[in-house]
């Protein structure tokens, strides 16, 4: 047996205020989450590779730390999350990029090259974008708050820069 198949993964799906958000979960933390969706299938969708690779069984309110926490987080009441992660298989430079991204305060952003730098590759600014496109947590680790060097939103997975936009208001900037 597969060390992956070994160990137990679940997953649900749970509504917020401003959406529907899908997670899975391990013995040591939150693996992967979807940002908020207009329809539990959407949020699902965002987690179809991990998904399939993973095969989590489905275990209702498995997530309700997860859930009240991000509850409180987008009614503008809670500053950071303290939820376990599990970041496992991630690649070095992007879980470095991820501790640096979840370093920065809430109302405040960073640049893609201040990323770089604190994940140890001033030149990388490139593939410090690339870590923020794979962060498998977003919002727990807040990729909203990485800008462009002009101050300008780029890139944003799932339901995109308005999303970001929505986020960065929310947290005041």
């Amino acid at each position: 047996m597969s060390k992956l198949a070994s160990r137990t993964r679940w997953y649900d799906v749970f509504h917020t205020d401003w959406g529907w958000v899908a997670a899975i979960g391990s013995e040591k933390g939150v693996r992967h989450t979807s940002l908020p969706e207009e329809t539990p299938e959407r949020a699902l969708d965002h987690l179809a590779a991990p998904m399939a690779k993973e095969q989590p069984e489905h275990r209702p309110g498995a997530f309700a730390d997860l859930h009240r926490q991000l509850d409180e987080y987008l009614a503008g009441e809670r500053q950071a999350f303290d939820v376990p992660l599990d970041l496992e298989g991630a690649a070095p430079f992007h879980r470095r990029a991820w501790e640096a991204c979840a370093s920065v305060p809430r109302g405040e952003t960073r640049t893609y090259r201040w990323l770089a730098e604190e994940a140890g590759n001033v030149l990388a600014s490139r593939a410090a974008g690339q870590a923020m496109a794979k962060n498998r947590v977003p919002l727990l680790i807040p990729c909203h708050r990485v800008v462009g060097s002009d101050g300008g939103l780029h890139g944003f997975a799932g339901p995109g820069i308005g999303m970001k936009s929505r986020l960065l208001e929310l947290e005041a900037l």
